[in-house]
Formats: C-alpha cells, structure tokens, sequence
C-alpha cells in the first residue's frame, strides 16, 4: 500500500482497515514522500498519528514485531537524542529473538563504515527528554 492510498482510507473513513495495516507500521519517517507532496502533507506526521492511534487503541500491528521494533527505535532517540542503530538493533535483536537474521548486512555495513560502534549523544539530551514527556501528554 502506498502512501496514496493510506490517504484514500482516511478520507473514505477506513479507519480499523487503516489501523489493522502493514504500511503504518513500516514508514520510517524520512519525510522524503512529504517533501515531494504537491499538496504539502507531512505523511510521515499522519502515520505517527496512525500509529499512535493504533497503540492507543490496543490494535495489533500487522506486521510481527513491528511494534517491538518501533518501541526500541523510540527508546534509542530518547536514550541518546538520536537513534544509534547498534544498541537499538541488539535490543530488538534480543527481545525479538531473531538473533541471526541480517548479521551478514550488519557486518557489511560496519565495515563500510555505516554504523557506528559507540552511541553519540546529542549535547541537549534534556531538551529531547522534555520533547517526549510532552509527546507523552
């Protein structure tokens, strides 16, 4: 499903089909579809929203794990200010219990340098705390 039709199934008021879907769940925000958007929407902002409405609402992603993934993602960010995809990764790892899968692409993109081996912090770690108990609220 395309971020088109996600938007048809809002306006169309699908909103359990919406929910229940794969393609919430796998948007990783990188804001690419919103800044190319000739109407100006910020689709990565809706799915968070759907997301999170679907947290909410107890709905179970459709996708296994996805969720679990999501929760680290978050964890990460809020942990350092960003996400360092090492730590966030050996914790879904080990949560998930898919321990083995990708450890090729994993290797590949350390040694290319893709991943870092040690977390950097953001210098306004407190100001990325304050961002989440408000998002909290």
């Amino acid at each position: 499903m395309d971020t088109n039709q996600v938007l048809r199934m809002i306006q169309f008021g699908l909103k359990d089909e919406l929910l229940k879907s794969k393609a919430i769940w796998v948007c990783v925000g990188c804001e690419t579809c919103g800044a190319r958007c000739p109407n100006g929407i910020r689709i990565a902002s809706v799915m968070d929203a759907l997301r999170e409405m679907a947290i909410e609402e107890g709905v179970a992603p459709g996708e296994k794990d996805i969720k679990l993934f999501h929760d680290c993602f978050l964890n990460s960010a809020k942990s350092y200010g960003r996400v360092h995809e090492g730590t966030m990764l050996m914790r879904y790892k080990l949560k998930s219990g898919h321990l083995m899968d990708d450890v090729g692409v994993g290797i590949k993109m350390f040694l290319k340098g893709k991943l870092a081996l040690f977390p950097h912090s953001v210098p306004s770690k407190v100001e990325v705390k304050r961002i989440f108990d408000w998002a909290k609220k």
